[in-house]
Formats: C-alpha cells, structure tokens, sequence
C-alpha cells in the first residue's frame, strides 16, 4: 500500500506493508497463548510453594489461587480441579529434573566416570536443589503409593535414571577391575543421594555444598580407579 503526502510542494510517496486480518488474528492467538502459559505457570509455582509450606493434605486451591495473586476462578479455568493442578505440577518438576540431568550427560562427554560424577552433581544444582522443591518432592513422595497416576508419571523416568546408575557402575567395574556388583553399589548410591535430599529438605544445617561435598566423598571411596575429590581421573 502507497501513501502519497505532499512536503513544501514535493510529493513524497510512502509504502507500508498492508497487515492482513489473518497476521492479526495469528498475533492475537500468540498472546493468548502466551498468557495461558503464563497463568499455568504461575499456579505451578504456587502448587510448589504451598506443598513446602502447607503439605499435601492441606493445601488448598483457595491457598495456591492466593499464592498466585490470581481468583479461584482462573485456578478452576486452566486446570479443573486440585488434583489436575497437582499432577501438572508433579510433570513439570519431573521434565525439569529429567532435562536437568540430561543436559549435564551431554555435556560429560563419553567417559563413565565423567558422566556419573555429572549425574551427582546435577542433583545438587541451584535450579533443582531448593529447599521449597525438595518439600514439594517430599510431599508427593508420601502419596505416591496410594495414588498411581504419580507412580506411573515418574516411574519410567526412575528407571531409565536407575538402569543409567547401573550402566555406569558396570563399565567403571570392568575398567578397574574393582569386585563389587553394579546393580548393588548404583542402588547405595542413589539411595544416598534421596537420603541427602531429605537431610537438606529438614533443614537441619546441612548445606547444598556440604551435601554435595559429601556424596563426592562417597564417589571417591567406591572408585578409587576413576575419581579424586577434584573430579574424575
């Protein structure tokens, strides 16, 4: 489109790009949906602060809605009931914590011992490992064996991070010759980094670092072939 003006007896024409009902339309509906996200998200992080906060049982949509700065009204919009809301929150703490760890294996290159000191010490990054997300963790852990929706949502990812522990600890063991048996030492090792988790979420001093500290100790004395408290060999 060409509009033409006239400056102190010039013409000046100008062109503009005609915008289409169908670009504007596109544009609102990229708002909207931006805003629906937003919502969402906002009323996951307020399902996680109440969880630290309030536990599961007493938690609330009332509660998480008042978190939210936002009506109980918008709550019953984008997710129907309390128990909807929870299993989205549930599924975005489980993508945050499987993309975590996943990045920091790509980033470890092939090595085993580089990819499992990487796996320890994702559990104890500062996006992951707060005090507010381990609470929220603690709290559906607790009902997670009366309620199978959780057990089947965050059941696959434990085994696939499970059988990567024991993969690992089986590739160290044929490299140094050491005499344990893998499937046994990858469950003491994850059993002792839930552990950690649930010291740092009772807050009883213990720190990120000194818990991270601690479980790199544990590494160092189970593979001695392919650790240093410094890193791997």
């Amino acid at each position: 489109m060409s509009v033409v003006l006239s400056l102190k007896g010039k013409k000046v024409t100008l062109r503009m790009k005609a915008v289409s009902a169908a670009e504007t339309g596109e544009s609102d509906k990229r708002g909207r949906k931006a805003s629906k996200e937003t919502r969402r998200q906002q009323l996951v992080e307020a399902t996680i602060d109440s969880l630290a906060k309030r536990g599961y049982s007493e938690t609330t949509l009332a509660d998480i809605a008042d978190g939210a700065g936002l009506s109980r009204g918008i709550v019953n919009f984008h997710f129907e009931s309390k128990e909807k809301l929870l299993i989205a929150t549930l599924q975005f703490m489980a993508d945050e914590y499987a993309a975590n760890w996943g990045v920091a294996l790509d980033k470890a290159g092939d090595a085993a011992s580089s990819q499992l000191w990487a796996l320890v010490a994702a559990d104890f990054d500062r996006k992951i490992c707060t005090k507010r997300k381990l609470a929220a963790w603690c709290a559906f852990w607790g009902e997670a064996k009366s309620r199978p929706t959780y057990q089947a949502l965050c059941g696959a990812r434990d085994t696939k991070y499970q059988e990567l522990f024991v993969a690992l600890c089986a590739q160290m063991k044929v490299e140094a010759s050491y005499s344990y048996d893998a499937e046994t030492i990858a469950l003491t090792l994850s059993a002792m980094m839930e552990g950690l988790w649930f010291r740092l979420m009772m807050g009883d001093g213990l720190t990120r670092e000194k818990a991270h500290a601690a479980a790199i100790e544990y590494l160092v004395s189970v593979f001695p072939g392919h650790m240093t408290h410094q890193g791997p060999k």
